[in-house]
């Protein structure tokens, strides 16, 4: 029986200790996982300079560069830049210095040394900052809203405007809330001289541009059938159509004039740290499609199968946003392929890969986690099944397959699929386009497929993307410190020693924890151009009670018992409705004049929580939609019209696309079937592509049209500018 005991109790021990060791195991491979967001450069003008993390280069930048943690942007003179995270929009004005301190799931911490800015947040969950720091004070974001933060040339005054929205200022020892339709002015470096006032609507030509690129982003019929966490599903409105597909709801077909486009072909390869090998594609709408999702051939055209769309929040249902991949691609070669690709270190001529389709698991090439593995397809695919991502999580990351050869491709005999270069263009980011290399399909068919990237090993042209050398931004603008409230994490290492590491690691990104052992250069220069800010006492800035209405101070000041009854209400309720996105409608005229009675008093300005990074105490238990550059001239109905026109034209235009589509394709498969030659079959692909020209010519004139027609409408309707009085007659004076 004693015997019996002892076996029980060393059964119990052992299972006590898995169990206490399993979720340690679970919560370090969570740590080793990278974010599941990045920046993207959605707009570029003028003379935009880009610093690749790593590196001391500066160079052009492309649209669609995803950006992350140590990547700098300088806007020259008339330049304009705009980033996108998904759940918020960050415009840069001309001479603006940039860079990001930290970009992960919870933290958007930016670096502002000079220039302008713009930022407009969406949403903002519980578990979520947003840090704005300059060489004075750093600005927290506590609700969703529009900002503006200016920095002079000299760096020692900023000015924060709210439109819409709240935000704390700390700096110099002392802590300020601003307010919607307020704009605080903040001088000195040491101490803080602060003076908030009520704004007027005295915008300027950055300030429209802005209003104009959220209007656009509000307006998006897109975000009715993909998720708007996916960033870049604005562009798809201007650039393809949504059509229903049986078995896989409705897709997107992008609008193109090359014949045998095919997905991943049309832009080149770059190394980001620390996904690695990245797809940056060359179309104005090229990030969405090639970073969440699947393609799918219907009808022999190429459709884009998206990420559901966003849910309403039902309890108990968790939402996980759609998580972020460098290419969701699979890889071909072997030995008995002639074009081959590197793979377990062996050497092959080129590099050969095709799009994945909706149930195919994609395999990051990165250290992950088995949940980072099952997040990265389900969110982005609905068709795809999750005991299949089991099966092939075990395959690949704990048996180690290198070649899959029991699993095929949705897309490996695709017709057209499957893209291959060189590996010289591979790694130094030239085009794929103008440097491809014909493969024979019947190889293809039969070839050994690779879920991973290649072991190929990055130079320094793959970190900064191909780009030319624009000149470099004036050196104190990004050698200036700036004060943060929240520590950032460490500067990234050199490429250099990054590149080591890669080598170390087979050709293969190193896990993240091997990158933090790498001993960084200039650790201590580089923590220099961050100060902490001191512990903040509420301050008391000059004009901030005259300018604000007197209801709303004495509301204030009356009411912060009920903020805190509030603010444990609220808690309450976000239990069961964390995953509700505040809502945003941005018809909504702002309301200056009658702010929520239970917003946080001025007193109480205090930082809460800047130790806490994955919860913030000193945000508002409740958050009012965010809405930005509302103007009291736009007529709703009329505006819903317009919207619905435009809607209409572009649904008819797609619709004569796809007959011409699939009338050229049935031309294609007649010369096939008649064996036409190779110049008669070039002749063809010619007219073709001549053909979808002038459609998408004329396609662009009615569009234009339309909205010449709408723009008329709206200036009638628009009231008439006040006039001033007009002068009395004085009687004639005789002499």
């Amino acid at each position: 029986m004693r015997k019996h005991l002892l076996k029980l109790a060393s059964l119990l021990s052992i299972a006590l200790a898995v169990a206490l060791f399993a979720p340690q195991r679970a919560a370090a491979d969570d740590d080793e996982d990278p974010p599941s967001r990045v920046a993207r450069l959605s707009y570029a003008h003028g003379n935009v300079s880009f610093n690749p993390s790593g590196t001391d280069d500066w160079v052009s930048v492309a649209v669609n560069r995803p950006l992350t943690t140590g990547d700098k942007l300088w806007t020259d003179n008339d330049s304009r830049a705009e980033l996108h995270l998904g759940s918020a929009a960050i415009r840069l004005s001309n001479n603006t210095g940039f860079s990001f301190l930290n970009l992960d799931d919870h933290m958007a911490q930016v670096r502002l040394t000079e220039g302008t800015l713009n930022v407009r947040v969406r949403r903002l969950e519980q578990d979520e900052a947003f840090e704005i720091d300059t060489p004075n004070l750093a600005f927290s974001i506590l609700r969703p809203g529009n900002y503006k933060i200016n920095v002079n040339e000299a760096g020692d005054t900023t000015l924060v405007t709210v439109r819409d929205g709240e935000g704390e200022v700390t700096g110099g020892g002392s802590a300020y809330t601003v307010h919607a339709r307020e704009s605080g002015t903040f001088a000195g470096t040491e101490q803080l001289d602060a003076d908030i006032q009520r704004f007027g609507n005295d915008d300027d030509d950055f300030d429209h541009w802005c209003g104009d690129r959220d209007r656009r982003e509000d307006h998006s019929t897109s975000s009715r059938y993909v998720s708007s966490d996916v960033i870049g599903y604005e562009d798809l409105d201007d650039n393809g159509g949504w059509r229903p597909v049986p078995e896989y709801g409705t897709v997107w077909f992008p609008h193109t004039t090359v014949v045998g486009w095919a997905p991943y072909r049309y832009g080149h390869w770059a190394w980001i740290s620390p996904w690695g090998w990245t797809w940056v594609d060359d179309e104005p709408w090229g990030f969405a499609p090639f970073h969440y999702g699947r393609w799918v051939v219907v009808t022999g055209v190429w459709g884009w199968v998206p990420c559901p769309p966003r849910p309403v929040a039902v309890v108990g249902v968790v939402y996980v946003r759609p998580v972020y991949a460098p290419a969701l691609v699979a890889w071909v070669g072997g030995p008995h392929f002639s074009i081959g690709i590197g793979i377990g270190g062996g050497g092959g001529v080129g590099v050969a890969w095709f799009p994945l389709g909706p149930r195919d698991v994609y395999c990051p090439s990165y250290h992950v986690s088995e949940r980072y593995v099952r997040n990265v397809n389900v969110t982005n695919t609905t068709v795809i099944n999750q005991t299949n991502i089991t099966n092939v999580y075990n395959n690949v990351y704990v048996n180690k397959t290198v070649n899959v050869t029991n699993i095929k491709y949705q897309n490996q005999t695709a017709p057209n699929a499957v893209t291959a270069t060189s590996h010289q263009a591979f790694t130094s980011s030239q085009p794929v386009a103008h440097n491809m290399v014909k493969v024979d399909a019947r190889e293809v068919a039969s070839a050994p497929v690779a879920p991973m990237t290649p072991s190929v090993a990055p130079q320094q042209h793959s970190v900064l993307g191909g780009g030319a050398a624009p000149g470099r931004p004036p050196a104190a603008s990004f050698s200036r410190a700036v004060v943060a409230k929240t520590a950032p994490p460490p500067p990234p290492v050199s490429f250099a020693k990054q590149q080591q590491a890669v080598q170390a690691n087979g050709g293969r990104p190193p896990a993240i924890s091997q990158l933090r052992q790498v001993p960084a250069e200039n650790v201590q220069q580089a923590r220099a151009n961050v100060k902490i800010a001191p512990p903040a006492q509420p301050g008391t800035a000059r004009n901030v009670q005259a300018n604000r209405p007197a209801g709303n101070v004495q509301n204030n000041q009356n009411n912060t018992q009920n903020n805190q009854g509030n603010a444990q209400n609220n808690q309450g309720n976000a239990r069961n409705n964390n995953n509700r996105p505040p809502s945003i409608n941005p018809s909504l005229p702002a309301n200056p004049g009658n702010r929520n009675v239970n917003a946080p008093a001025n007193s109480g300005n205090a930082p809460g929580n800047s130790g806490n990074s994955k919860g913030y105490n000193d945000r508002p238990p409740s958050s009012r939609p965010a809405n930005s550059y509302s103007s009291n001239n736009v007529n709703p109905q009329l505006d819903q019209r317009h919207q619905q026109q435009l809607e209409q034209l572009r649904q008819k235009q797609d619709q004569e696309r796809q007959r011409i589509e699939q009338q050229q394709i049935q031309q294609r498969q007649k010369a096939d079937q008649q064996r036409a030659d190779e110049a008669r079959q070039q002749q063809l692909n010619q007219r073709h592509e001549q053909q979808l020209q002038q459609l998408e010519q004329k396609h662009g004139q009615e569009q234009q049209k339309l909205q010449q027609r709408q723009q008329q409408e709206r200036q009638k309707q628009a009231p008439p500018p006040n006039k001033p009085p007009r002068d009395e007659k004085k009687p004639p004076q005789h002499g």
